[in-house]
């Protein structure tokens, strides 16, 4: 394959729950020449409310790119793009002088689980809703948030005139163009992610008296760009007024780590082993999954990108460190030090319930503690395998739908354990390996802002033209499974999927006593 050129230098940011990261990219070599960030609050209710000000991720774009270009010094007439990246499912809601009417409620904002429950008995249910969309209705994603507006703030409700999403509206604030993309719409639940259009149905059960889709922008293809950055922002950035700097069309945070992991064909399967984790991976089909157990998205490259999610991952490796008063280096040390399987200490991990699978009520629960096992060194060891079976649960149903991973790309503060890596292989019985360029969300917005440049200018190359160029793996990271240890992990996690379903009734249980 011939190499891509691309001239001038590509932005790269990553609009989080926690903060804002920028990195300023190459586009001929695909080196990142540097990287800023910046922090903001989040509002927090115990009703479950979690909402930021969309002003602060504004402010945060522009001190961090601002940031990155003085720590690189580029010629600012070389930049040529910015990519955004941005969390997925939050709703922004826009009166008709573009204004933001409140806070943004977020991806992880609970307080909808009454609409949820509402726009599900309006739809008639999971399964029909499946058929809608590929998508069931959850708390985290948009559409209840809609609805919740609606309910309880019927005046904000009224002056609603534009429905985006978190890197949609960076998008705009950059561009003055309002548009969307499949990648992060396929996370509204009024997205049909077989047709890649919105649902008709589900935007008519969260109001019947107003066509809702007069609040949604037009959608564009993932390799044409949003706009251009408008002059008002190209000054406040410092770039010269005359500045011609597109705006890819960007996508949500996963989609752009899937780019940037090197995840834009087939065979490759990211893993993130975050406090919560995420795997998932390229398609060139919609894979709904008839179960209800991982998400059915689309990509932001034109494909589509299913995905499972599990709530629990470094959480029970910092509650085991904490127990114990543990650095990461002595986690490791023990964990190393106790046998594959623990000797049969197995965790079901659902410290703060669980997703994947369904499991609200849940709780960890530590199985098989006797004489032998109750020991710092099992419970380390049984932390790292349980969760990471757990993740296995979300393979296994995309397995089931026909996605055959070759290797698992590792992302997350969890790859950076040599142990936890080896113990991934063994359970997932498929080599693994880290990334060179870790932060995989702003990489990735950055490529696809190279790929939108390349067809600006009537390159049409493939977007896994640009990725397999410049995605690198550290090869010297590699594990590869063990025979023997494949096999001891099967067991255990056929142990772990038992238990877990002879708990569900007791965890409810569970749940009233401890409410009361």
């Amino acid at each position: 394959m011939s190499s891509i050129d691309i001239d001038g230098y590509y932005l790269g940011i990553d609009v989080g729950t926690q903060g804002t990261k920028t990195i300023l990219c190459d586009g001929r070599s695909g080196n990142v020449l540097g990287e800023a960030r910046a922090g903001y609050p989040l509002v927090e209710k115990a009703d479950g409310t979690r909402e930021q000000d969309p002003k602060d991720w504004v402010d945060a774009v522009h001190n961090t790119v601002r940031e990155v270009l003085q720590i690189t010094g580029v010629e600012k007439e070389m930049v040529r793009g910015v990519g955004i990246s941005g969390q997925q499912h939050g709703f922004v809601p826009l009166a008709k002088d573009a204004s933001v009417i409140r806070n943004a409620k977020l991806w992880n904002d609970t307080s909808t689980e009454k609409q949820c429950k509402t726009l599900l008995d309006r739809l008639g249910g999971e399964q029909k809703v499946l058929e809608l969309t590929g998508n069931n209705i959850l708390a985290g994603y948009t559409v209840p948030k809609v609805l919740w507006l609606k309910e309880n703030e019927p005046e904000n409700y009224k002056k609603l005139d534009t429905i985006l999403l978190p890197h949609d509206y960076i998008n705009y604030h950059l561009t003055g163009e309002k548009t969307v993309e499949a990648g992060d719409s396929s996370g509204t639940a009024f997205f049909d992610v077989r047709k890649r259009t919105w649902s008709d149905e589900v935007l008519t059960a969260v109001d019947d008296k107003r066509d809702l889709k007069e609040c949604l922008a037009p959608m564009i293809e993932n390799q044409k760009p949003a706009g251009l950055v408008r002059k008002e922002v190209l000054e406040t950035l410092g770039f010269p007024s005359n500045s011609r700097i597109i705006v890819s069309s960007g996508g949500g945070d996963n989609m752009m780590a899937a780019i940037g992991t090197g995840n834009t064909k087939k065979g490759v399967v990211t893993v993130s082993l975050g406090t919560s984790g995420t795997i998932f991976a390229y398609s060139d089909f919609p894979v709904v999954d008839p179960r209800n157990e991982f998400a059915a998205f689309c990509d932001s490259t034109g494909g589509w990108l299913p995905l499972a999610c599990t709530m629990n991952v470094t959480v029970a490796t910092e509650l085991v460190k904490r127990l114990f008063s543990l650095s990461n280096e002595e986690l490791e040390a023990l964990v190393q030090k106790a046998p594959v399987g623990a000797g049969g200490l197995m965790l079901v991990p659902y410290f703060v319930g669980e997703r994947t699978p369904n499991v609200p009520s849940g709780t960890g629960v530590f199985f098989g503690i006797n004489e032998f096992t109750l020991k710092e060194e099992y419970l380390a060891r049984s932390a790292m395998e349980g969760v990471t079976m757990g993740l296995r649960y979300g393979l296994e149903s995309m397995r089931g739908e026909g996605i055959a991973p070759s290797d698992i790309r590792l992302t997350g503060g969890g790859s950076k354990s040599a142990q936890w890596r080896q113990i991934a292989a063994d359970i997932f019985n498929a080599p693994t390996v880290t990334m060179e360029i870790e932060e995989a969300a702003s990489f990735g917005a950055a490529m696809q802002a190279m790929w939108c440049a390349a067809h600006e200018s009537g390159d049409t190359c493939e977007i896994s033209e640009i990725t397999d160029q410049f995605v690198k793996v550290n090869t010297e990271m590699v594990k590869e499974p063990r025979k023997d240890a494949v096999k001891q992990y099967n067991e255990l996690f056929q142990l772990q999927n038992e238990v877990s379903s002879s708990l569900r009734q007791p965890f409810e249980r569970h749940r009233k006593i401890v409410s009361d």
